[in-house]
């Protein structure tokens, strides 16, 4: 099998790594913003994310010789790693699921830096404590403190950018700005809706002229075509969905390295560790089974008022099937390569790909629209917390050691 060895092969793995990780969630986010069910979505992407895994055991796995490759050790007594693997793929799975819908509440870039942070807080001590501190403590907890400072300004941004769509939404005519006011969000987006409808056919076309981003006429557009409504929603609801998520992302990793590394002796003697891909497989077919159990029942039961699907809705739901395909090839392929790369200069220098929200957030920019026609104070807090992402990166970057 081929196994990544030098610092450098390692680095080149997380960059990577960090690219797809940071990318699925923008596609994700944006069927959910075109209208398609989340549990369709999710269904799509399970399947392509577990087929990634199959890919890279099948290939990686089985290249050259050495460790025992992906094949062999599918008939080895390796049950305690297994459950390691297939453990850190339950609380995975719990995490993206929970992710797709604080997306909708709490939006990609804030949700991104959330439980990131979260993640290389809890995960990267952990990690660099089962690596038996083959990291730089004096490099690495540095990087840790940067993604703090990120995310203190992560939540300013957030902070700035809601209190500029107050104000947008302040702006509009009297009469709408007092439906806003007494009933919510959603109110006025029905009423708005209708009134441009009549304005259309006085003006005899056939459809509404699209909003222009960073506009209130566009947050209420955006409102009326998504499949999760959120107008008049408590943010609690989303911060909550937040925070379960980060803290199911923390413990995903440090149950990977103990799978592949047995720092706590659970194989019997003679017993190979699991390669970083055998461990790879199982760790995607719980995330992949639990992924389906879940979304399967929230098709006839779904939660925060979504509306009911059924199996034959969701097989004949082609609308955007080909991009969620896209998104769970991203996503397998990015915790391969956060994997492999974690595996020879170590787990907690890999959590440098949780800088994923510089990604998560420049897609957001080009492609959603946030923090358009913004003021001026939340450009600068934006900068700064993508500048702290980026001195995150490379300092996680350069504590990596070398396993031995």
């Amino acid at each position: 099998m081929y196994l990544v060895e030098s610092k450098g092969g390692a680095i080149v793995c997380m960059l990577f790594s960090l690219f797809f990780l940071g990318t699925w969630p923008a596609i994700m986010t944006l069927l959910e913003r075109r209208g398609r069910l989340p549990q369709h979505t999710y269904l799509d992407y399970s399947i392509t994310n577990l087929l990634a895994a199959v890919i890279i055991a099948l290939t990686f796995g089985e290249i050259g010789s050495g460790r025992p490759n992906f094949t062999t050790q599918l008939s080895q007594d390796n049950w305690p790693s297994i459950m390691f693997a297939m453990a850190g793929g339950v609380v995975l799975s719990l995490g993206n699921l929970s992710t797709q819908y604080a997306w909708a509440f709490v939006g990609l870039s804030v949700t991104e830096v959330i439980t990131s942070s979260i993640t290389v807080v809890i995960g990267t001590t952990l990690n660099y404590f089962l690596d038996d501190k083959i990291n730089k403590a004096e490099i690495l907890f540095p990087g840790v403190g940067c993604f703090l400072i990120a995310v203190c300004l992560g939540s300013a941004v957030h902070s700035s950018n809601a209190a500029d769509n107050k104000a947008k939404l302040k702006g509009l005519t009297s009469d709408n700005k007092n439906v806003t006011e007494t009933v919510g969000f959603s109110a006025y987006s029905n009423e708005a809706s209708q009134t441009k409808g009549v304005k259309d056919m006085e003006n005899g076309s056939s459809a509404p002229e699209k909003a222009k981003a960073g506009t209130a006429d566009f947050l209420v557009e955006l409102e009326n075509r998504r499949s999760i409504k959120v107008f008049g929603r408590s943010t609690v609801i989303g911060l909550s969905i937040t925070f379960f998520a980060g803290f199911c992302f923390s413990l995903f990793s440090p149950a990977f390295n103990l799978a592949t590394n047995d720092q706590w002796h659970t194989l019997k003697k003679g017993v190979p560790k699991l390669v970083v891909y055998t461990a790879f497989f199982w760790f995607s077919v719980s995330c992949f089974v639990l992924a389906i159990i879940l979304n399967v029942t929230f098709l006839y039961r779904p939660v925060l008022n979504l509306p009911r699907s059924s199996l034959k809705a969701y097989l004949n739901d082609w609308n955007g099937r080909g991009w969620a395909f896209g998104a769970g090839l991203l996503c397998g392929f990015g915790n391969g390569l956060q994997f492999m790369g974690g595996q020879a200069a170590g787990y907690a220098a890999a959590d440098a790909v949780q800088a994923l929200p510089l990604v998560s957030t420049f897609w957001g920019i080009l492609i959603f629209g946030e923090y358009r026609k913004s003021s001026r104070r939340t450009y600068i807090l934006l900068v700064n917390m993508l500048f702290m992402f980026i001195a995150a990166v490379g300092i996680l970057m350069a504590s990596s050691g070398h396993r031995k």
